[in-house]
């Protein structure tokens, strides 16, 4: 179990690890350079701040409305296939991109692909893979989607610093990888479930337990604090000051991946051995450590390492999350609750966003101070919530 693939897992997993690893490698060839391209247009922090919030919250209340028709149809792909196309077809636009207010609406347009596909593929991976080997299950994605980053944003490296290619080239070529994400998923075979479909009207989430309530409550205040990774860009550009470069960026950007990669299998079978709230802890508690030590630092060398926790904390709660979400619900409701979730966590992004760039304009460390104190407090509300379900 300690390989880099676990045994247990389905065709469909791998399948679905390479439909994500084509599509991170796409999305990681513009992220690490997307701030700088919104700079370039005449975009500030608050821009940032703007187009990583909304990119995030204006399509979550889509991702519940997908994970209910997935339950309700009783059929998972045909979602994953509209919303991979669509943000390929999204991306395709970025590089025409004249002023940074145009990509404040493709890179939400980008985003309701992400809405579309999430909760109905999290919904598979979990129906997939036994519940004894789900935390895994997960892991391996979340392990191939960072793969797919760790390529992405090599590759944006290289072609910025070797090939010297134009930002808005660099743009195309994403674009084009993310449309070969499409081709796997036509393989991808998914059983009609033996549960009875759902048959309410509109998403409900009536009648689940109180865990799963309190984690997304913990999940939107949590939320409220992880504001848009391009904030890291930005406080690596503004502590290497003039002499750094944008490759420099790049590569810290990809050793977040290469940890995040490195570190998600494992993260998940720990979640699966000692508890999925155990891990949730410490990561919530790394994401904070990490957001001090990115207020306080003043060298590039430090930006290394916490670049690497910042990795880590990934590893440490992106796939346990959604194990977590999973565990806590009926098979029958479980695209629903993972669709609440995400949705949770998308809503608050947006004014996590405006937050961080409004705090940003004050004194860029004010924007990572505010981060390392959500990040506790969602810690402690996870721990006060977990101790009080086992004293009822």
């Amino acid at each position: 179990m300690s390989s880099t693939i676990p045994k247990k897992l389905s065709p469909n997993i791998l399948l679905l690890g390479v439909v994500s690893f084509l599509a991170d490698a796409s999305t990681h060839m513009i992220k690490p350079i997307l701030p700088a391209f919104i700079t370039a247009l005449g975009g500030g922090a608050l821009a940032v701040g703007s187009i990583g919030g909304l990119a995030d919250s204006a399509t979550s209340l889509l991702k519940v409305f997908s994970g209910y028709w997935s339950d309700r149809i009783r059929r998972r792909k045909p979602f994953l296939f509209l919303g991979y196309l669509t943000s390929a077809g999204a991306k395709l636009l970025f590089p025409l991109s004249s002023v940074w207010q145009h990509l404040l609406v493709l890179t939400p347009a980008e985003r309701v692909g992400k809405g579309l596909r999430g909760a109905p593929r999290d919904a598979l991976i979990a129906a997939s893979v036994a519940g004894s080997a789900r935390g895994r299950g997960f892991g391996f994605h979340r392990a191939m989607d960072t793969a797919g980053a760790i390529v992405g944003s090599l590759a944006a490296f290289v072609l910025v610093t070797r090939v010297d290619l134009p930002l808005r080239s660099i743009l195309l070529a994403g674009a084009l990888v993310a449309f070969a994400a499409v081709i796997p998923i036509f393989a991808v075979r998914e059983k009609r479930p033996q549960e009875k479909a759902i048959e309410s009207s509109a998403p409900s989430l009536r009648g689940l337990s109180r865990p799963f309530y309190l984690f997304l409550i913990v999940a939107a205040v949590f939320g409220l604090g992880n504001f848009s990774y391009m904030f890291l860009m930005l406080r690596a550009a503004d502590i290497c000051g003039p002499n750094g470069s944008l490759g420099l960026t790049i590569l810290l950007y990809a050793l977040i991946n290469v940890v995040y990669a490195g570190l998600s299998v494992p993260a998940g079978a720990l979640s699966d051995r000692i508890g999925r709230k155990k891990v949730l802890l410490m990561g919530y508690g790394l994401f904070s450590a990490t957001c001090l030590g990115l207020a306080l630092a003043r060298e590039w060398p430090e930006l290394v390492l916490l670049f690497a926790l910042y990795g880590g904390f990934r590893a440490l709660t992106d796939g346990t999350q959604r194990a977590l979400v999973s565990d806590l619900v009926p098979a029958e409701v479980r695209g629903t609750a993972l669709g609440a979730f995400h949705t949770a966590a998308g809503l608050t992004a947006l004014p996590a966003g405006l937050l961080a760039g409004a705090l940003w304009q004050l004194a860029p460390r004010w924007t990572f101070f505010y981060g390392a104190a959500m990040g506790l407090t969602a810690a402690i509300l996870l721990a006060v919530f977990t101790l009080r379900d086992r004293m009822d």
